[in-house]
């Protein structure tokens, strides 16, 4: 096999991990929510301060992140063709969600 058929081999089984495991978060999520909501926004802070849910969330968090990278780099990387545009193209995504991923840790620092 072939280092480049690896590599997109290697982004697909990373794309369909994240899936699984954004999708099983989610899941525990929403059916945490219809068990049990929560009457405060105090009672939620101290939710998503216990640390093994702040770890689960921090991992949902960055599995959203790559997810989101390796689909949209692949597709700027099939249909865009002139490598100036394709190099910002990926420099913008990669900046934006750089800057996403920023925001989420602050968000996260927060509440711990």
């Amino acid at each position: 096999m072939t280092a480049r058929r690896l590599a997109g081999f290697r982004a697909w089984v990373w794309q369909r991990a994240t899936a699984v495991y954004i999708g099983l978060f989610l899941v525990y999520l929403l059916g945490r929510l219809a068990v049990a909501p929560f009457g405060s926004a105090e009672a939620l802070r101290a939710w998503l301060g216990s640390t093994p849910l702040w770890v689960a969330f921090g991992l949902f968090a960055l599995a959203l992140l790559l997810h989101a990278w390796i689909g949209v780099r692949d597709v700027i990387l099939d249909y865009v063709k002139p490598p100036a545009l394709r190099l910002a193209l990926l420099a913008a995504v990669a900046l934006f969600l750089l800057a996403n991923g920023l925001w989420l840790a602050g968000i996260l620092m927060e509440v711990k």
